[in-house]
């Protein structure tokens, strides 16, 4: 299990962007299992939406993003530098995320070609899911 200090040594996001609280399973290099605890007090509940907070779907793919950068560059060629999204394909939103939630993150490659990948991404609470999707990076 990483927590957010060790996960802040493999990736380059920070507060308030950094979308991941801590990842309980990593294969460095194939998957990994994240975890987010979505709090009221997240910024961008103040305007998404006032009267009804729900995690907007973009910034789940982006929490999916990291745990997969944290898959890439935990592998010890990658480490110091950064993941870049290539693509973004087959994107499911399945259920809105409020607060209260916590959101367990898995992502797998699924290939792997250079700099370049491909991984499945999805996003649960036990049988409930979220979102899905197929996340292409670029490592630089």
């Amino acid at each position: 299990m990483l927590n957010i200090n060790e996960i802040k040594e493999i990736i380059a996001q920070r507060s308030p962007f950094l979308l991941i609280d801590r990842i309980d399973e990593l294969e460095p290099g194939k998957r990994a299992v994240g975890r987010k605890c979505v709090s009221y007090n997240e910024p961008y509940f103040i305007g998404h939406f006032p009267d009804e907070p729900v995690m907007p779907g973009v910034l789940v793919i982006e929490a999916l993003a990291q745990v997969g950068a944290v898959v890439c560059l935990s592998v010890e060629e990658n480490k110091g530098k950064n993941a870049y999204f290539g693509g973004i394909n087959k994107a499911r939103f399945r259920n809105k995320i409020i607060p209260g939630d916590v959101l367990t993150l898995e992502v797998e490659l699924i290939k792997s070609k250079g700099n370049v990948g491909v991984a499945n991404a999805k996003a649960y609470d036990g049988d409930k899911i979220f979102a899905e999707a197929e996340l292409t990076f670029a490592i630089g």
